[in-house]
């Protein structure tokens, strides 16, 4: 237990370089060699934000905490993956950052969303805060459902970089539910959702030139979530392989979870092992310096990831996708049904074209009929927290 507080100076130790095996190391969707690429699977892990408890940030709610260490971090692993969607959509999956060069101006949008102060989107301070409604009080341990719930509602005041954010409830991918929630902006469905170009006629409040539809963005990228419990108290084996495979797609934005007492963040796997990112240790909070510019290196884990045994991982966990246009989208959904042809690979959630009729009748899960959607989730998925221990620090 009091290993978890402890920072990582003082356990240097625990870096172990790659192993060196045959196996291949998949980090988010990217194969890599050990032998032959090992500079390229470091700068690929570098090149991921990596945010951390961080002391001396202005209180949240004004009268709060300063510091989020012992309780945020499964907070800190919903601003990675969430972090990770942002950086695929406005920076791209082959961005890397590079110490000491000049990055572009989008990757300090997508660093600035994050930073801990209460107007950043997805800040501690927004995130505690939005918790106040799913029930949890500030400096409370949340769930990983918790935070992508969390992380929906925010997601919505950033209109930079309109997502679509899904939350698949019940281990069940709706693909229609999906496809309506992406298709939201489609051309003429009112005049605001069709900007006039300049010199373009508009009838009913939507320009004459049919070619300009080409040019709207029909399908709004999407970030998909979807919360799992794969076992009761310790993963179920017949779902590693399926685990695994979630880590092989072009889509794929990791999962958030961890072992009791500590959330992770992982974003790979070689052989029997879990690649992840740690967010427990303590940072002081960073300010923006006087020319505005944000120095960024803490932000980056410069040595190498930590690795875990699969078998350790805590079975409550969410996974994460992203899907930058519908061809994108399409093509998760194709391995996704290839990958319950594999042998040895028990699916870890169902993925249907339209809602089944039982979804609908709340009696199936006897519940009341009234009974919101958050109490079911924390039903559902928030049993984890009674796992979980805050650390007294």
């Amino acid at each position: 237990l009091f290993l978890a507080t402890l920072t990582y100076d003082t356990l240097r130790f625990e870096y172990e370089d790659f192993p060196e095996t045959k196996e291949p190391v998949w980090i988010l969707g990217r194969k890599y060699s050990v032998f032959t690429e090992k500079e390229e699977i470091l700068l690929d892990v570098t090149s991921r934000l990596w945010f951390t408890y961080r002391k001396n940030f202005p209180a949240i709610g004004g009268t709060g905490p300063t510091s989020d260490t012992g309780w945020g971090c499964m907070l800190r692993c919903g601003q990675m993956i969430f972090a990770q969607a942002l950086v695929c959509r406005h920076l791209g999956r082959d961005w890397r950052w590079i110490k000491g060069k000049r990055q572009m101006d989008n990757y300090f949008n997508v660093l600035n969303a994050f930073i801990d102060k209460k107007d950043s989107y997805y800040s501690i301070h927004q995130i505690a805060q939005m918790g106040v409604g799913e029930g949890k009080s500030i400096g409370q341990w949340y769930g990983p459902n918790t935070v992508a719930q969390v992380l929906k509602k925010l997601a919505t005041f950033d209109t930079w970089s309109s997502l679509a954010v899904h939350i698949a409830m019940d281990n069940t991918v709706v693909m229609e539910e999906i496809r309506r929630l992406c298709q939201s902006n489609v051309p003429c469905a009112g005049a605001a959702a069709c900007p006039a170009l300049e010199s373009d006629v508009l009838y009913n409040g939507c320009p004459e030139d049919v070619g300009l539809r080409e040019r709207l963005p029909l399908w709004k990228p999407l970030v998909l979530l979807i919360p799992l419990r794969l076992g009761l108290t310790e993963i179920n084996e017949a779902y590693i392989e399926t685990l695994k495979h979630c880590f092989m797609m072009p889509q794929s934005l990791g999962v958030i979870g961890g072992k009791p007492n500590s959330a992770h963040y992982f974003i790979g796997y070689v052989g029997e092992e879990l690649i992840y990112l740690d967010p427990h240790t303590t940072q002081p909070a960073v300010e923006p310096s006087e020319s505005g510019c944000l120095p960024d290196e803490s932000f980056h884990c410069q040595h190498p990831p930590c690795r875990m045994s699969i078998a350790e991982l805590d079975p409550s966990i969410a996974v994460g996708f992203f899907c930058n246009t519908e061809a994108d989208f399409n093509d998760w959904c194709q391995q996704i049904k290839k990958l319950s042809l594999v042998r040895g690979a028990l699916p870890m959630f169902e993925l249907v074209e339209r809602q089944p009729s039982h979804f609908s009748n709340p009696d199936v899960l006897n519940l009341t009929p009234d009974s919101s959607d958050a109490d079911r989730l924390e039903r559902f998925f928030d049993s984890e927290d009674e796992d979980f221990e805050i650390l007294s620090l």
